[in-house]
């Protein structure tokens, strides 16, 4: 829910307010911000190790560097991994201001 919710939100932004590109790289770049929330999200277990978190996130970055690589050029990736990892982070930035140190709970 939250990859599809990430991901229409980040797309509709880039397609009304920035310079119109390719449909398929907008919808590269928007999935990104999705693929970012939605396993930042999913990782978001205060007892999970960090180790087994940020093996995911890599997980999710080498999905992005791959569909990329195949479909795009390296200059379309690179900024994907750039916007998930920043999504990735505000995340657990925003999530560190609770006692919980958790957006889910």
């Amino acid at each position: 829910m939250y990859f599809a919710i990430g991901t229409l939100i980040s797309f509709f932004l880039r397609r009304f307010t920035g310079e119109p590109a390719n449909f398929w790289v907008e919808l590269y770049v928007a999935s990104a911000f999705g693929i970012g929330w939605g396993l930042a999200y999913f990782v978001d277990h205060p007892e999970w190790p960090l180790a087994k978190k940020m093996g995911i996130s890599l997980i999710g970055i080498v999905f992005l560097v791959a569909v990329g690589l195949i479909f795009f050029d390296f200059e379309t990736a690179v900024p994907s991994i750039i916007k998930f990892s920043t999504v990735f982070v505000a995340y657990y930035m925003i999530a560190s201001f609770r006692e919980s140190k958790s957006l889910r709970y």
